[in-house]
């Protein structure tokens, strides 16, 4: 089996998930139907559909509007499951994006979208175990982050762009009456970006920081128990939530999966320490990358 042959059955592992998700999603929708003693032709004809559409919805044959969710609940009494069932249907096909096609033309286009959905919410919630969050960052940390971005995924350079466009975002926390509550690993205060100079004016950085208005800042201790594997996420309101992982960008947007990245953020604000103990351990970092970046 050669890398093709690889590639090939990592493309056909792909289309044959989202196929399996609209079959499911489908079968979803004839549940509803069943549970409210619906016939497919009488729904159909409910709705002036050709008589094939309904089973052709149903199997995932092809993929229903919008209306035709709409449709689904008000002929079988479930109004109260549109929000998520539309949800659903947009996550199918946008829920995963790769990094190459994110990153393809460079950082800029995934730059502005941050600053729109930070633009549009007015309560922000991120979580980084290992790196600070972009929102927190210099512009000699971004740099550096932006840089090993590009070289890992081999993609277009454009980091001064996108340091300009993530510092223009952070202006945004100065702005307005949002609420910005982040939480930091401890492990991200020692995780070395750049140099020893970079990490230093960085941690001064999130000092500075910790005295905002609207602004939270939590540091969860590298001893903290946490009951679950997490990764780095951002949440905009109760709307969406990006999540970071090696291959690509899970964009969430079903109301009950964002309820439980709300309960995993809280978990572990319940595990993060803020005020003078989270400079305390901030300062603590801080003295050590100072003192590496003192000529000896």
């Amino acid at each position: 089996m050669g890398p093709g042959d690889a590639i090939r059955g990592v493309r056909h592992h792909v289309t044959s998930s989202i196929q399996q998700q609209r079959e499911a999603f489908g079968g979803r929708l004839r549940e509803l139907r069943l549970a409210a003693g619906l016939s497919g032709a009488e729904l159909a004809r409910r709705n002036g559909w050709h008589q094939t559409k309904v089973p052709k919805i149903e199997y995932g044959r092809i993929n229903p509007s919008d209306n035709d969710i709409r449709a689904y609940c008000h002929h079988t009494g479930n109004n109260d499951q549109l929000p998520d069932l539309l949800a659903t249907r947009h996550n199918i096909e946008t829920a995963y994006l790769e990094w190459r096609k994110v990153l393809g033309i460079g950082t800029k286009q995934r730059q502005h979208a941050l600053v729109d959905l930070t633009e549009m919410a007015q309560i922000i919630r991120v979580y980084n175990p290992h790196f600070i969050p972009g929102f927190l960052q210099t512009a000699e940390y971004a740099a550096v982050v932006l840089q090993n971005v590009s070289m890992f995924y081999q993609t277009p350079n454009d980091v001064e762009f996108g340091v300009a466009k993530r510092l223009e975002r952070q202006q945004l926390m100065y702005r307005g009456n949002r609420r910005f509550h982040f939480l930091v690993g401890e492990q991200a205060l020692y995780t070395t970006v750049g140099t020893d100079g970079v990490m230093a004016g960085q941690l001064d950085r999130l000092l500075a920081v910790t005295g905002l208005p609207r602004v939270t800042l939590g540091i969860v201790p590298a001893t903290a128990e946490i009951p679950f594997a997490p990764t780095n996420f951002s949440m905009f309101d109760q709307k969406i939530v990006l999540v970071e992982a090696i291959t690509a960008e899970l964009t969430v947007t079903q109301p009950r999966e964002i309820a439980l990245y709300g309960r995993a953020f809280d978990t572990l604000a319940r595990q993060s320490v803020t005020g003078d103990a989270a400079r305390k351990l901030i300062g603590s970092a801080f003295d050590t990358w100072h003192r590496h970046s003192e000529p000896s």
